[in-house]
């Protein structure tokens, strides 16, 4: 304080002290600059409401132009489809599950075939007529024609005598991809969803990822015995967790076409050749008590093309409970594990 009057008096002494002087001096010079811009804009935003939704426009188009130039500077483009095939890397093999629906079949194949990732496209026949000799060349042509790679994948019908359920899972000689992307005649999944899911799975080959996921719980126990609960999305989406991934839109590692149709009780394959129903729920303990893990569930929009499915029938969430509580008295044990977890694909997600 005493240095701060003795700077004052010389300034007095020296005859051009002022306070306004000294007031000027402090703020800098371009600090009574900056307050007359900072009362200009003031004045600017509260001037109206068009002034305000100019200066909201003008930062959505830098927000873009930035992101535009970050998504060079990162070297990917999301407006561009994404490739994950490569000789060393190999790709999937699509096994696509169908029953009297050529129409969804020709759609579904001329999908798939169109997608990068795809080596592969072997259709599971549960007719007891082959396909007509019209429907073969036709798809072959489909496959030839859309396909966007060097390497056309390969194309052929998987037939089986009987009409069952666990044909599905049935080993297949030659394939030429451990991957194994399983899906109904009437799920489309977009080609960079598909790919992108095939990436997740590449991390994590022992267990399921996939795009419709579902969830169990401890219901009661009666005289030692526990019963369980099966949760569709609803339950899902209202408790964020899930121990299932449904084979009808899902990757796994071809290893379990072995152990499904070798390995897995015979009992199992009997009820759900029985019940023409739940094979999935069955992949799912088996894959879980083989792995030690839970799924993955990746967050991707799929369209179902088919009027109506199973799940639309009457009394279909008792069934699907019964078929979970009677696999697993049959396999033993339940080997489901529950997980919150959830795969984006963050170039294309800004917020969550």
């Amino acid at each position: 304080m005493s240095a701060l009057v003795a700077i004052r008096e010389a300034s007095v002494t020296g005859g051009d002290y002022s306070p306004a002087k000294e007031k000027a001096s402090n703020r800098g010079v371009y600090n009574g600059r900056s307050t007359l811009l900072n009362r200009r804009f003031r004045l600017l935003i509260g001037g109206g409401a068009k002034y305000k939704l100019l200066l909201l426009l003008c930062f959505l188009t830098s927000l873009y132009s930035l992101s535009s130039r970050l998504s060079s500077f990162m070297g990917w483009n999301p407006h561009y489809p994404s490739s994950v095939y490569s000789t060393s890397r190999g790709g999937y093999t699509v096994l696509i599950n169908t029953w009297k629906r050529n129409t969804l079949l020709k759609q579904s194949v001329a999908h798939y075939a169109s997608c990068g990732g795809t080596d592969g496209i072997h259709v599971i026949w549960r007719e007891r007529n082959p396909p007509s000799d019209e429907l073969r060349v036709y798809l072959k042509n489909v496959v030839l024609s859309k396909s966007q790679t060097a390497n056309k994948p390969n194309f052929r019908f998987d037939l089986n005598e009987r009409d069952n359920l666990n044909n599905r899972f049935k080993p297949i000689e030659d394939l030429r991809t451990d991957a194994i992307f399983s899906v109904d005649d009437d799920v489309i999944v977009p080609c960079r969803t598909l790919d992108f899911a095939f990436t997740v799975w590449q991390t994590a080959s022992r267990t399921m990822v996939g795009f419709v996921p579902r969830m169990h719980w401890l219901n009661e126990e009666r005289n030692g015995v526990a019963y369980y609960g099966y949760g569709g999305w609803w339950s899902v989406w209202w408790t964020g967790t899930y121990s299932m991934v449904l084979s009808k839109a899902a990757f796994f590692h071809k290893k379990y076409l072995d152990l499904y149709t070798s390995k897995m009780p015979s009992s199992i394959h009997d009820y759900v050749s029985n019940e023409r129903n739940c094979e999935d729920i069955g992949m799912s303990l088996l894959v879980a008590n083989a792995s030690g893990a839970p799924p993955i569930w990746v967050k991707g929009k799929i369209y179902e093309i088919g009027s109506s499915g199973i799940r639309s029938l009457k009394g279909h969430s008792y069934a699907r409970n019964k078929c979970l509580n009677d696999l697993v008295s049959l396999y033993g044990a339940i080997p489901l594990i529950k997980t919150n977890m959830k795969a984006c694909d963050a170039r294309h997600i800004w917020f969550w």
